[in-house]
């Protein structure tokens, strides 16, 4: 089975609706609430994937830049 790779290439149809949609779902939630709906989120969509080394891909390049070492 050949590995997948992560498309970082603009692919989202719809866009702005996505975004839109993310923002309601943190409306009127508090923080707690938000970052629960956030990790929700994710396994959903990682269940989804279901291709671990794509996951693990996406993690590193969404680390890349955040941390407080720059690292």
């Amino acid at each position: 089975m050949p590995m997948e790779h992560l498309h970082v290439d603009p692919r989202l149809e719809r866009g702005d609706d996505f975004y839109e949609a993310l923002m309601d779902m943190h409306r009127d939630l508090s923080e707690e609430e938000s970052r629960l709906a956030n990790a929700k989120l994710i396994l959903l969509l990682s269940n989804h994937i279901g291709d671990i080394d794509v996951l693990t891909e996406a993690m590193r390049i969404a680390r890349e830049g955040v941390a407080a070492n720059g690292a």
